[in-house]
Order: structure tokens, then C-alpha cells, then sequence
């Protein structure tokens, strides 16, 4: 018995081989659409689709490896309650009825005295958006609970985005094929976007020039024509002196400028501040390599840029992204479909957010709203009239905050406190998982109904599930439904399905049908969207000068921003430590999977040449990495990926991984950036010894 692609069997069928449609759930802008096959009702393999244009039928070395997770042998398949201390790694299992009724209890409790007590705490474990926030949003609204600024990978670029063309859009990338000239900006596309990477490869064959600029020599750096290789934090002073050359040249679109642009006048003239001498003093590159890179955007045609989010993770992040994506209007890039520029896709697709959270349940109220950046302070405070109640529960999901939160000490010691009830929805004992009161066995992508959006294409894709749930696992809807029943919510939102919620992500606005049928609809997008304008700005224009940042108090053009912990700038911290993810992991995930972890070895410390010399350090010690937040020991390698001034600390290790059980965000500050509220894990300071 056998079954083809497309609408599959019940997943309650156990004999034969069939093949399932889904969708790759991981922070990552390619989206894959999924076939698995699975037999007699195991999964035996996950392969790309051949049929979904940007797939291709390729994916990561992670996700080929999805059963591997799925299966893995210390996958939690019951619910645990905590037995021993928090951090004790020491649980017990409990049945579902016992641990649902004492959280349901225990929620009631805090919520009857004041419900912003408890927070969520959610992000990217999954980019679906059902077993996202769809029920979980609907719970927390209903009880009132404090909202979570879902901050800590992107806001300051999305912000950044909305700012200068009214959203996260850009030109499509199946058009990257047939520039010219690419500028990857921020971004190792080996590693964090492999469906581009082919693409850009392509126009490579076609006779285009690729130039990577990166703090790091990446994989990605390697293989382009040129690497500008400039200090962490001063992507604003490149671009700015970019636009210097693109003016006194006059490599620019007049038409377009006066059709299609809001404040060029200004710009112009801060632009005209700032000559290649002064950029290059402060990016640490060469003033002839700031001319021929704008002479090679003003004169290449078409030219193009992928952006990433690793540059706006400083103090001037969301400045240097608005910087950067004003550089297509002054050139007229927009006008042909293989121009432009592209960071997120994601504010094209039409998701009918309030159909799937319900912010009515707040009945008129208006929770505080916590930043999941500064959750390391924010649990160690005390309630007060600025703060609001101390957080005495925390509900985590599709979220590892113990790794991946900076300043992660106090994170640590938040999650410690005795008087802090927690509870995470887990696949795996992660470093928060170490710290919960309950966990709660969460079914994996190859398990439960979802629906996803993407950052880096323009099509719907569809997740059916392959097989039954795993052990006593249950979706993060199912996990919730039987929360708000328990809590006495009767509300009928509550009992909907999950393909339910799936055809209501996107309504009308999305053939259901056709995501059923070949699990992917692509969204009707214009090749060159923004040729005669028509940006999703209240002007309809590329907007250079933004009136809402300056109503907000802040300069309403772009501009360079110092670093925080600028380098040079302290003689106790004389290195700049970004931290790039090591190649096969995504953020947290997949670090437990051997095989995987195996490929990386173990955490490192990339140090240039230079700077190991004068500290007397060889590839493969140990060192001792600090500055006043707290130290962090790894393996040492002497390396040409790092510049002399700054060291890659690469991540996310599950702390436990780590020699002392730390990670390189024992390091990293709570600061924020300059728009979208984000952190700056690549505004660092940090000293390097031998240990």
C-alpha cells in the first residue's frame, strides 16, 4: 500500500509507505517545503520539494537530519514535575490530568491577585503560526497576563524596515539570479540562508560581482569576488559614505529621487558629511575600498543587496538597516525586477492575526509588556509602581531564554528564584528546561497541523502532520486548550481545531485547497514591486526622512551611531566579541543533536593572529574570556575569520555544552538598540586570556 504526494492518509494509518507535505518550522528565511516519508507509521526520511520553486529540493544539513530530532533518544515524551532543586536536572513523571490541574491551580492563583504576574515567553522555536501564537495568545489574553515584546532576533530591522519603506518587504528573491551586482550585507548565507546562496551562485555563473561586507571572514566571504571587512557596528558610516560618492559622482536616479523618495534634500546633505576618509577611520577599511564599492553600486546595473539581521544587533542597528535600505532608491535599483534590496519578506504575506489571537479576550484591558530581551533583569525585580507586580510565573514556549538571552548570569538567577513558578512546553531537557517546575512533553514539526509565512520568499506553505504524536506529546494548541479548560475558559475560541486554525491564518485571502494539494501557495507579488513607487509608507515613497521618528524625538534621517562598548574605547575590555551562530546549528536548536554537534566539536573563540601573539595564545588552548558581566572559557582558534580588534564568539551552545556550564551570553549586555527595542549582542567589549 503506498500513497503520492499531495492530500495524505489519516496519520492514524500504520502499514504501508506513504508521503507527507510539510513545512520546515526553523528561523530561517528559506521556509522549505517538506516531504516525508514515512513508513508503516515511522518517519524514515525528510527530503526538499522538487516542486516548490524556492526549495528546490534542497535542504540544510539540520533539517535533513529532522527524524534524527524527532527520534532522539532523550526527546521528553511524558510531562516531569521538578523532584530535586531548580537547576538540579532531577523530575519525575506525572500524569497529564496531575500536572495540567496543579498549573491551571497554580495560574488561578497568581492571576486572582493581579494576572500580569505571569508572563509568556515565546519566539522562534517555531515560526508557525499556529503552534505559535494562535491558542497560546488567545490564553494569556483571556487571563490578562503581562504581554511579551518578541524582541530579541529582528525588531530593531524590522522597525528599521517599517521606517523607510512601511514594512518588512523587498524585491523577490528568485530575481537575485539575474543581478549584476550583489552586496550580501550581514549575512553568511552558507550558512543562514543556503536557498539564496544558490541563487547568488547563479548570477555569479551570469557574470555578477558578489561582495560580502562582514565584521567576519565567513564562509560566505570567501567565496565572493570581495570582502569588506569592516569593524563591528559602523554598517550606517559605510553606507552614508556610499551615498557621499554615489552624490559628488552623480551615479544616482534624479527621476526616481524626485518621484519616489521623501527627504532626499537632507539626506543629501548629511550623506555629503560624510567622505570615505572619515568612514574609513571609523570602519576600519580602506578609503579606496569605500569608492570602488559606490562605484560599483552607482555603476553596475542591475545591483542588489541581501541584507541579514547580524547588523542591527548594536547600539545604531535599526539607523545603519535604514542607511542601507535607502541605498536602491538613490540609484534607481527598484526600477528592474533583479534590483533592490531585501532583508524580510515577511510584511507581504496577509496573516489575519486578530482571527488567530483574539485580542478582544482582553476585554478593554491593557497588560504591562515585558521585553524579552531584559528578562534577566526583569526577573530579579521587585514589583513597583514603574514595573508593575514581580513575575511570579513564566509560561515558556518555542523558546530556550537560559542560552539565548544576553547577560545570561541573571537570567540564570532569575529562573533560580525559589518563589518563581514555571513551566516550559519542551521537546528535549534544555538549559530552561533545567529550571521548570513542570515540563511538558511539545510534538515536533513532523506531528501537528501548521501554517507558515516566510522571510526570504513570498509563499504560503502548509505542515499536515506525518505521524501520530510521539509518547504522551501534545501540540502547543492542544497543551493550551486543555490550560484554558482546566481554568474554567468556555469561550467557544477555545475548542477550535488545528487545521481550523490553519485556514484561518489567511482566510479568503489564500487557497486553502491548493496548500492542501501541493502544500504551497505563492502569493501574487509584482516582479519589480516598487519600480513606480507605490511603497506601503503612509507617503507611498521610499522614505529617507521619517516624520514617525522624529515625532518619537529621534533624528528622522539615518545616521551613524558608536557602539555602546565601542572598540578602542577601554583599556580593561580591549576586543570587540561578536557571535555569530556556528554553521549547523539555528540559534539553539540542534545543538543536542550529536551528529551535529559533532560536525562543530566544541565551542570556540576565533582570535586573529595579531591579537593572539601579544596574549600568548595557540589555536586549541583554553581561554578565559571577560569583561565586567562575567567570563566565559572555551577552546581558542587562531584564525583569519576574525579581524585584528574583535573576536567571534560563535553560538549558541546549550550552556551545558559549555566547560564551566556558561555560554558566550554570559558576556552579552541588556542594552538596547536605538529603535525596536532590541538587544545588542554585537555591541561587546571583552578581554581574552589565557587560561
Amino acid at each position: 500500500m503506498s500513497s503520492t504526494i499531495g492530500i495524505s492518509p489519516s496519520v492514524s494509518l500504520l502499514q504501508g509507505s506513504r508521503t507527507v507535505l510539510g513545512a520546515c518550522p526553523h528561523d530561517c528565511p528559506d521556509t522549505c517545503s517538506l516531504i516525508t516519508t514515512v513508513e508503516n507509521g515511522i518517519a524514515v526520511k525528510v527530503a526538499g520539494n522538487p516542486a516548490h520553486r524556492p526549495t528546490d529540493g534542497v535542504l540544510c544539513t539540520k533539517v535533513s537530519r529532522y527524524t534524527e530530532r524527532s527520534y532522539h533518544p532523550e526527546r521528553i515524551l511524558q510531562p516531569l514535575r521538578r523532584s530535586g532543586t531548580k537547576g538540579s536536572h532531577r523530575y519525575e513523571p506525572v500524569s497529564w490530568n496531575d500536572a495540567l490541574a496543579d498549573i491551571a491551580g497554580r495560574l488561578q492563583a497568581i492571576a486572582a491577585n493581579n494576572p500580569e504576574a505571569i508572563v509568556p515567553y515565546s519566539y522562534a522555536g517555531t515560526m508557525g503560526l499556529v503552534q505559535g501564537e494562535s491558542m497560546a495568545a488567545r490564553f494569556f489574553n483571556k487571563m490578562g497576563a503581562s504581554l511579551l515584546d518578541r524582541t530579541i532576533c529582528s525588531s530593531a530591522g524590522g522597525e528599521a524596515m517599517a521606517q523607510t519603506y512601511g514594512a518588512k518587504v523587498g524585491m523577490k528573491v528568485e530575481f537575485f539570479a539575474e543581478s549584476k551586482l550583489i552586496l550580501i550585507w550581514g549575512s553568511n548565507s552558507i550558512t543562514s540562508n543556503l536557498h539564496f546562496w544558490r541563487l547568488a551562485q547563479a548570477a555569479k555563473r551570469g557574470g555578477a560581482k558578489l561582495i560580502c561586507i562582514d565584521p567576519r571572514r565567513t564562509e560566505t566571504a570567501e567565496k565572493c569576488h570581495e570582502h569588506v571587512q569592516l569593524r563591528p557596528g559602523t554598517d550606517a558610516a559605510l553606507a552614508l559614505a556610499m551615498m557621499h560618492e554615489l552624490v559628488v559622482n552623480d551615479w544616482l536616479d534624479h527621476d526616481y529621487l524626485a518621484q519616489h523618495t521623501l527627504g532626499w534634500n537632507a539626506l543629501r546633505e548629511r550623506a555629503l558629511r560624510w567622505n570615505p576618509e572619515r568612514a574609513a577611520a571609523i570602519c576600519g577599511v580602506t578609503a579606496q575600498q569605500i569608492r570602488s564599492l559606490a562605484r560599483d553600486w552607482g555603476t553596475t546595473h542591475p545591483a542588489a543587496i541581501r541584507l541579514n539581521y547580524g547588523m542591527q544587533r548594536v547600539r545604531g542597528g535599526g539607523n545603519a538597516v535604514r542607511a542601507v535600505a535607502c541605498l536602491p532608491a538613490l540609484t534607481g535599483a527598484w526600477r528592474h525586477r533583479a534590483g533592490g534590496a531585501l532583508l524580510s519578506s515577511s510584511g507581504t504575506f496577509p496573516v489575519d492575526k486578530a482571527a488567530l489571537q483574539r485580542p478582544e479576550l482582553l476585554a478593554g484591558r491593557a497588560p504591562r509588556t515585558i521585553n524579552m530581551s531584559t528578562i534577566g533583569d526583569d526577573l530579579l525585580r521587585e514589583s513597583s509602581p514603574a514595573f508593575g507586580p514581580k513575575i511570579e510565573a513564566l509560561v515558556v514556549y518555542n523558546s530556550n531564554p537560559v542560552a539565548v538571552a544576553p547577560e545570561s548570569s541573571k537570567v540564570v538567577a532569575g529562573f533560580a528564584r525559589d518563589d518563581l513558578f514555571t513551566v516550559v512546553l519542551e521537546h528535549f531537557q534544555t538549559d530552561t528546561a533545567d529550571y521548570a517546575d513542570y515540563i511538558l512533553p511539545a510534538t515536533t514539526q513532523l506531528e501537528h497541523w501548521d501554517v507558515h509565512l516566510a522571510y526570504g520568499h513570498t509563499d504560503v506553505l502548509l505542515n499536515r502532520p506525518a505521524i501520530a504524536p510521539l509518547g504522551q506529546a501534545k501540540p502547543n494548541t492542544q497543551i493550551f486548550r486543555e490550560l484554558a479548560q482546566r481554568m474554567g475558559f468556555t469561550e467557544p475560541c477555545f475548542t477550535e481545531d488545528d487545521e481550523s486554525l490553519c485556514r484561518k491564518a489567511y482566510g479568503q485571502r489564500v487557497d486553502f485547497n491548493l496548500l492542501l494539494e501541493q502544500g504551497f501557495a505563492t502569493l501574487d507579488v509584482p516582479d519589480a514591486p516598487f519600480a513606480h513607487g507605490g511603497f506601503p509608507t503612509a507617503s507611498g515613497k521610499c522614505e529617507f526622512f521619517s516624520e514617525a521618528l522624529s515625532r518619537q524625538g529621534l533624528d528622522g534621517l539615518p545616521d551613524h551611531l558608536p557602539n555602546y562598548e565601542e572598540a578602542g574605547s577601554s583599556a580593561r575590555y580591549p576586543l570587540a566579541m561578536i557571535s555569530p551562530p556556528a554553521r549547523n546549528f539555528l540559534n539553539s536548536s540542534f545543538v543536542n543533536v550529536r551528529s551535529l554537534r559533532d560536525i562543530e566539536g566544541e565551542p570556540l573563540l576565533e582570535i586573529h593572529a595579531s591579537d593572539a601573539a601579544v596574549r600568548g595564545i595557540a589555536s586549541g588552548a583554553v581561554v578565559r574570556v571577560f569583561n565586567d558581566r562575567g567570563e566565559y572559557r572555551c577552546k581558542a582558534e587562531v584564525s583569519a575569520r576574525a579581524r585584528p580588534g574583535v573576536v567571534n564568539g560563535l553560538g549558541v551552545w546549550w550552556r551545558k555544552f559549555g566547560m564551566d556550564g556558561t555560554n558566550v551570553n554570559q558576556l552579552t549586555s541588556q542594552k538596547l538598540t536605538d529603535m525596536g527595542r532590541g538587544p545588542v549582542f554585537y555591541d561587546c567589549l571583552v578581554e581574552v586570556q589565557a587560561a
